[in-house]
């Protein structure tokens, strides 16, 4: 018997737009590792912060809405 592994399709990242196959999903939408781990470091008075505020609320949107 013979198992076969199914990779994950690499989907593009809600902040970044890279495919990536690592990283959280929320709500169906990827966020990859890189973008999580700078998110997580990002002071609110950063300069980058308004940024992924507003890259994050494409999670409650889809894109063939």
């Amino acid at each position: 018997m013979s198992t076969q592994h199914h990779t994950a399709e690499p989907a593009s990242c809600i902040i970044c737009d890279r495919p990536s196959s690592e990283g959280i999903h929320i709500c169906g939408r990827l966020i990859c590792e890189s973008c999580e781990a700078e998110m997580v470091r990002t002071d609110v008075l950063d300069e980058k912060y308004p940024f992924f505020i507003t890259q994050m609320k494409r999670v409650w949107y889809k894109k063939d809405a």
